[in-house]
């Protein structure tokens, strides 16, 4: 076998382990995601914090389509409503409450801690003025992890707090003091950009969305408070400078300041596992739903990696009156990220 045999052999064999192991056997043209789903029992009390303090607006509501019960699983029987809000100029970054009704509940993360792995732990939004979203939360009866935290990350100075809602359900709202934020409209309450997920083994987890569901990374860093103090996830003072917290933040593209997906993990804590219980029409966040123009390429791809289709649909009402292909998958901790055709 000559030279050029071998290393023409040596190309095709690397190239096919290549291929085989990575979702950029073709590029994916996953857009940020649209809205999150979260499932809640009261729609108005839900979404109240973000439409009267945060100034959010009501784009779409009614009953759920009984497609949409069927591509959840549920019983025939079952009915239900949603609600979908946007914060003001947005179209991504939304929200779509859903109440399902004539099935049994619970909450996904029911009395979790932040270090408790399964299910999303929040939605992240902006303010301009992060401690007056947090009075008016406090004001309705709504409660948080912590007062207002100032502190420094990534050549940021912000202000951050975790505002819990109804069955457990977080709002990280983030306050940039310097430099400015310009990435897009921020006023009382911005568009949702990013969702966080607690979990076991955050390498594992970053390598799912980088290498199979074929995300960006936009960083990967250890992060330890940098003195004894309260912080915005309850880690007692007194070992905040030595619990090493491990984030990654993985979107669409870069550039981009939005449909982020963010993964930490508290190393030493050991925490409950909620994953078994992160599936409607349990209540709390169900999953981020992306985009995507190259739909039926991107599925067989992530099918030809091994990857297992939790729910699908042919018709999925993202916007009202139009229905579009949807799947769901799951990540190493059992939290669902939907994709649907941009057609």
């Amino acid at each position: 076998m000559g030279i050029k045999t071998v290393a023409a052999l040596f190309v095709s064999v690397v190239t096919a382990l290549f291929f085989h192991n990575s979702v950029a056997a073709h590029t994916p043209d996953v857009e940020p995601w649209s809205e999150a789903v979260v499932s809640v029992t009261d729609l108005q009390e839900s979404a109240s914090w973000l439409v009267e303090d945060g100034g959010w607006q009501t784009v779409s509501f009614g009953a759920l389509n009984p497609a949409e019960i069927a591509y959840w699983k549920l019983p025939s029987t079952a009915s239900g409503a949603y609600r979908k809000i946007c914060a003001p100029k947005a179209a991504i970054g939304c929200i779509r409450f859903v109440r399902f009704d004539g099935v049994n509940q619970r909450p996904i993360r029911r009395a979790a801690r932040p270090w408790d792995t399964g299910g999303i732990f929040s939605l992240m939004v902006r303010s301009e003025d992060t401690a007056a979203l947090f009075d008016a939360a406090i004001a309705r009866g709504w409660w948080a992890e912590s007062d207002p935290y100032e502190f420094s990350f990534g050549g940021s100075d912000l202000v951050n707090v975790v505002v819990r809602g109804p069955h457990g359900v977080n709002y990280a709202v983030y306050q940039r003091k310097s430099p400015p934020f310009i990435g897009f409209p921020v006023g009382r309450l911005s568009q949702a950009f990013n969702s966080m997920r607690m979990v076991k083994d955050q390498t594992a987890s970053l390598a799912f969305y980088r290498d199979t569901l074929g995300l960006k990374v936009l960083f990967d860093a250890p992060f330890t408070d940098p003195e004894p103090r309260a912080n915005n996830f309850s880690v007692p003072a007194n070992l905040a400078t030595s619990l090493v917290r491990r984030a990654a933040v993985a979107q669409p593209k870069l550039p981009g300041e939005t449909g982020r997906i963010e993964l930490m993990q508290f190393e030493g804590f050991d925490g409950r596992d909620f994953s078994k219980f992160a599936s409607p029409p349990n209540l709390g966040i169900i999953s981020v739903r992306y985009p995507v123009k190259d739909f039926g390429a991107y599925r067989n791809d992530l099918e030809q990696l091994g990857v297992s289709v939790a729910y699908e649909t042919e018709s999925l009402e993202i916007e009202t009156g139009k229905k579009v292909p949807a799947f769901a998958v799951r990540d190493p901790d059992g939290n669902l990220t939907e994709f649907y055709d941009a057609q």
